[in-house]
């Protein structure tokens, strides 16, 4: 039994089809996406869309969250400011159909046919839990309640593998934001054998030039302003910017509390 676990491609068509290509010439028996489809670059409903027709198993990202709940009682009231305009812009390329069928994905996935392998976005926990090599074992210990030999999850862009109490807890990389430098389409192959789960992490090529044309296509960065000039130069080097500057534009308003997003942007740079 052999599974491919796709996420977080965060509206990058381009790197979506590469890796669904990448995909079908390995013919898994199953392929699952693990959530994150939409929000960052400029095609969240075409990546819906595209994902929706292959049939598979998709479960609900931190990023369908944000689209489903936004303007409602559960938005956080930060989601309504210019830090967040790249949201504002998925929101509005997608319908409320497409919302409405965010809001009823499943948080994990678990078959009798894959005993012992479970998927999830972040931590069953929590569609936002972080998990990196260094995470301590007692911070992971509340975020899974499973018996599981095998956790495959994303949410942090960065392919792992790591032990987690006799188990393994395997972090897949994103298709579409990547963030270890490596600017390919990344995803993750599980496979069963007699002897317990193989784990192999796949990087294709994609034409990355042509996400970034659809930023300019779509007038991107001129609708999403500085955070979402951060999410095309994570396309462009497959490396981290937007939380960098996130954290670094927080630190600075707590000196500078009418420091607009701009002038953080500049001297972030400088």
């Amino acid at each position: 039994m052999q599974i491919a676990i796709l996420s977080d491609i965060h509206g990058n068509l381009a790197a979506l089809e590469a890796a669904l290509e990448a995909v079908e010439k390995l013919r898994p028996d199953k392929v699952i996406f693990g959530g994150d489809v939409v929000d960052g670059a400029p095609d969240p409903a075409e990546c819906w869309e595209r994902v929706k027709a292959t049939g598979c198993p998709m479960l609900r990202g931190n990023h369908e969250r944000y689209v489903f709940d936004f303007g409602t009682e559960r938005a956080d009231p930060l989601w309504a400011t210019a830090q967040f305009a790249p949201l504002h812009f998925t929101v509005n390329r997608v319908n409320e159909a497409q919302r409405a069928e965010m809001a009823a994905l499943p948080l994990e996935w678990t078959s009798p046919d894959t005993p012992g392998l479970l998927v999830v976005h972040a931590s069953q926990r929590s569609d936002a839990d972080t998990i990196l090599p260094h995470t301590p074992t007692h911070e992971i210990d509340p975020m899974f309640q499973t018996s599981a030999e095998l956790i495959v999850r994303s949410h942090n862009h960065i392919s792992s593998t790591r032990d987690w109490r006799g188990r393994r807890i395997v972090t897949t990389g994103a298709v579409g934001l990547p963030l270890d430098g490596y600017p390919r389409a990344q995803f993750c192959v599980v496979t069963l054998r007699p002897d317990g789960w193989q784990v192999q992490h796949h990087a294709v090529s994609y034409d990355v030039g042509a996400t970034i044309r659809r930023f300019r296509e779509t007038n991107y960065a001129e609708q999403t302003g500085p955070v979402g000039r951060m999410f095309m130069r994570e396309v462009a080097t497959g490396a981290h910017h937007v939380v960098p500057f996130l954290r670094y534009l927080w630190h600075r308003k707590q000196q500078e509390p009418t420091l607009t997003l701009e002038k953080a942007e500049r001297d972030y740079f400088a």
